[in-house]
């Protein structure tokens, strides 16, 4: 019989946001369900998921916390006087970065009920393949069919629940970001397991979403005074080019970041203090070891949230070593009827913006009349750590792994921020490469920067690297004179042997 959705979204974070209202623009009879079922320590948020909530904004604003810190450092060379001894209050921090999430909780709801579109705050799983069963927090079930069915649900942050007191004891960036009280002195325990290309998942001591969030917490932990120890059993940014990772490393070492390197937590165990005691080993040495910490925070990955979907019920395909969605490039399931965007889906970039996008263009195919596809290619991305990474396209070791190492040509630079002149401020990680064809106009596959703002230097790049830049156009383009923009228009030469090349497939 007739349906009572013409869509129904299961999941309110940003692709499944994103498909609900281009869908409802259409004149088409809308429903979003989403809930959010509360950490193990018990933390739990509104309506908008991983980004709004515990991911990229308040993310970027604790980024900005702790880059106002520096500017205090820098302001006095500057001529300003800073009363010193200069003093960071989580708690004021946290209550503006909450309010704000909180004020975006509330206009993801307002902009349903403008568009028209119905709001379930409900669990939801399979009954058949048109039917959803929806559980309140109270236990009531309501029922909803529809035509057409959007799972967007995303990932959660994993435990690694096979280390004594993980679970008991530690806390993820789910619980992070929705601290009232400052989490003191805080090891970021990071784990690199099976990471893709673009997964941007190797957060030392947090989650793994779309950027590296463990370096990033770590990066702001210190940069407001918290004493902040990174463990990590192997790289840092799996996926990204390996010898940018390193200069960002580098660069938070020297920023007051500890590192414990080629390390893996074996139990954490609760002190009569109240303190955390971590014990490790040292692969490296073949030692064990320990240390007490007031916060522990695990960054071993993410697991996409299909806990309660009864996916296998209705035949929905799902990845049997990463728990993902399997569709194709339509973002169509198994099930002709059954879409999936966003994070849940198996090989594609966590990235907001990405998640945001194919779910409009999904719902112009599906209602619009439209035939484009999401285009996943050099997707620009930015690791919003002290000394902020940028990058669109490949990676160093993945474009010798998909042209060879005699095909690739390498232009690079480091230089000197203007602004950090008068501060006197260390430049030595500041650098950039382009990665490019060796053959004919030198098509760029991959741009690198590290330095101030990167994130808004590498968006206007990545509009040329999209329509096929040249080598030789880079270099017509003018600067706008003095940024650190600029230099990448100035880049030269340089010859590269003997790459260990280790990342697979293009």
């Amino acid at each position: 019989g007739k349906k009572e959705y013409d869509l129904l979204v299961i999941g309110g974070g940003s692709g499944g946001l994103a498909c609900a209202k281009e869908a409802a623009q259409f004149g088409r009879k809308v429903a979003v369900l989403d809930y959010v079922e509360p950490s193990p320590q018990g933390t739990k948020w509104g309506l908008g998921g991983t980004c709004v909530n515990v991911g990229c904004i308040p993310k970027k604003l604790m980024h900005q916390a702790a880059l106002l810190g520096s500017a205090l450092k820098d302001a006095q060379h500057y001529g300003w006087s800073i009363a010193q001894p200069v003093h960071h209050t989580w708690s004021v921090m946290a209550q503006a970065v909450q309010n704000y999430v909180k004020s975006l909780n509330w206009g993801h709801r307002v902009q349903l009920q403008d568009k028209k579109v119905k709001y379930f705050n409900m669990k939801g799983s399979f009954s058949d393949p048109y039917t959803i069963r929806g559980l309140t927090k109270a236990g009531k079930e309501t029922t909803v069919t529809a035509e057409n069915i959007v799972i967007a649900t995303g990932g959660r942050p994993k435990y690694p629940t096979h280390i004594a007191g993980a679970l008991e004891y530690g806390i993820t960036s789910d619980d992070l970001f929705w601290l009232k009280e400052s989490p003191g002195k805080t090891p970021l325990i990071y784990y690199s397991f099976i990471l893709h290309l673009y997964e941007i998942v190797v957060y030392i001591s947090l989650t793994d979403a779309s950027q590296d969030v463990s370096l990033e917490c770590a990066g702001f932990l210190t940069g407001i005074g918290l004493d902040t120890t990174v463990m990590m059993r192997s790289i840092p940014l799996r996926g990204f080019d390996q010898q940018m990772a390193s200069l960002v490393t580098e660069h938070m070492e020297s920023y007051g970041t500890k590192f414990l390197k080629r390390c893996f937590p074996t139990k954490v165990e609760k002190l009569e203090s109240n303190r955390l005691q971590v014990t490790w080993k040292n692969t490296d040495l073949g030692t064990e070891e320990s240390e007490s910490f007031d916060t522990v925070m695990w960054a071993v990955g993410r697991a996409p949230d299909t806990g309660t979907l009864n996916l296998e019920a209705v035949g929905v395909k799902t990845n049997s070593e990463t728990g993902k969605i399997i569709v194709d490039a339509s973002e169509a399931t198994s099930v002709p009827h059954i879409y999936a965007v966003g994070d849940i889906t198996e090989g594609r970039p966590e990235l907001t913006p990405t998640a945001i996008a194919a779910g409009k263009l999904l719902a112009q195919r599906l209602f619009g009349q439209s035939s484009e596809l999401m285009d996943y290619d050099n997707v620009p991305t930015t690791v919003f750590t002290p000394l902020e990474y940028g990058c669109v396209g490949l990676s160093e070791e993945a474009a010798v792994q998909c042209y060879g190492s005699d095909n690739i040509e390498v232009y690079h630079a480091y230089y000197k921020p203007l602004e950090f002149t008068v501060a006197e401020r260390d430049a030595t990680q500041c650098y950039m490469k382009m990665v490019c064809l060796r053959e004919r106009e030198q098509r760029i596959l991959g741009l690198h920067f590290i330095g101030p703002n990167a994130g808004e230097v590498i968006q206007g790049f990545a509009l040329g690297i999209k329509c096929g830049a040249t080598y030789p156009q880079l270099m017509k383009t003018i600067g706008i004179h003095p940024t650190c923009a600029e230099e990448i228009t100035k880049l030269h030469i340089t010859k590269r042997s003997g790459l260990d090349a280790t990342v697979t497939g293009c």
